[in-house]
């Protein structure tokens, strides 16, 4: 569907406005999409990516502030992500051994196998949703990043 029909809106005062708007309401609208995938396991789109974060670890383990710097969405509270997956049992707590008041994490087996689980639904989830080529999917990633240069 269109963004002016998605938003009930004429036109717009110009092209890059409407660019803008539509990266932001395709982000939310693919937020979105990807939750109503992670929910039968528990999971947030957010709590999804940092367990692939802790998973990237291979098993070593990392601070909040590690993660949170990694994270899609900057704006997301770590703290409060870890927090939830830690009292699931998908993550634990490691004593950080170069700076003793530090509380690193690391994904547990029971994370790693949700992950997998989540993953076979998220890639379901990337080929359905995905219209575009190859091609066009290069040429948009390029695109965003010349607009983030």
């Amino acid at each position: 569907m269109r963004l002016e029909e998605e938003l009930q809106q004429k036109k717009f005062s110009s092209e890059f406005l409407k660019a803008v708007l539509n990266i932001e309401f395709t982000g939310n609208w693919l937020d979105s999409e990807s939750n109503k995938v992670l929910k039968p396991f528990g999971i947030s789109s957010q709590q999804y990516n940092v367990l692939r974060i802790l998973k990237g670890q291979k098993g070593n383990a990392i601070s909040v502030n590690n993660i949170m710097s990694r994270m899609i969405n900057k704006m997301s509270n770590a703290s409060r992500l870890v927090e939830k997956l830690r009292k699931k049992e998908l993550i634990e707590r490691v004593t950080c051994e170069s700076d003793r008041r530090q509380v690193d994490v690391r994904i547990t087996e029971k994370g790693l196998d949700l992950l997998v689980e989540a993953g076979k639904g998220m890639q379901k989830f990337d080929n359905m949703k995905t219209k575009l080529t190859e091609k066009e999917a290069k040429l948009l990633n390029e695109l965003l990043e010349k607009i983030r240069e």
